[in-house]
């Protein structure tokens, strides 16, 4: 077995187990996810992120996107709408001494994304050039341009500048649109970044990641 064979064993074996705790409390026949995916800019397209905003560290000139979107998993997930444009997004904005600028894109998502009863507060993409400390995280650049922020118990991302009003990384059942849901997460805290919890409530996204990245290799 090779070297590259053996790390993308590791993590699909590492993904196929956090997702068999996550399936243990959602419905049965459940057709995917309605959560907040991470995007890292990779020569001017959008890439799924392979770890969570509170540990990503883009670097002075880089951006970052977020989309609301029902997805079965990472390969599946919808990128956002606009573009990772660094430029036209901090064209305005100044590197000063000790920090540095991300661009940063939130999409809301359509009307089918939307749970019972929300509707997506903006048609369009919102976009933001964060200025933060040099060893500043993408969960800090999301901190610096969209308020409010939702967080469950375990601190995963649930909602931006307060979308969705509640509900976090449910799934959802098989049916028409993903029409039916189930019940969201009790525990939710607004604030404006995360608590160390977030490594441990944004694994269920890594998860995701985790998974393509085995599939993109077993095609490869």
């Amino acid at each position: 077995m090779t070297r590259r064979s053996t790390a993308a064993g590791a993590l699909a074996t590492g993904a196929a187990g956090l997702l068999l705790a996550l399936g243990a409390a959602t419905p049965a026949h459940a057709a995917g996810y309605r959560y907040w995916s991470f995007w890292e800019a990779d020569a001017g397209k959008w890439t799924y992120a392979t770890q969570g905003p509170a540990t990503a560290r883009p670097a002075d000139g880089d951006a970052i996107g977020f989309r609301f979107a029902l997805s079965e998993d990472s390969a599946d997930a919808t990128k956002p709408t606009a573009a990772p444009d660094f430029a036209a997004i901090c064209a305005d904005v100044e590197k000063t001494a000790g920090t540095k600028r991300i661009a940063v894109v939130v999409d809301f998502g359509t009307r089918k994304d939307a749970p019972a009863g929300e509707t997506p507060p903006k048609a369009a993409p919102t976009t933001g050039c964060a200025r933060v400390a040099e060893n500043g995280t993408g969960a800090d650049a999301l901190a610096a341009v969209a308020t409010p922020l939702r967080y469950d118990s375990s601190a995963m991302l649930c909602g931006i500048a307060g979308y969705p009003k509640q509900g976090c990384g449910e799934a959802v059942a098989d049916g028409p649109d993903f029409a039916a849901s189930a019940a969201p997460k009790a525990a939710e805290e607004d604030g404006g970044g995360p608590s160390l919890g977030l490594l441990v409530g944004g694994g269920a996204v890594l998860a995701l990641g985790a998974a393509a990245v085995w599939k993109s290799r077993r095609r490869a």
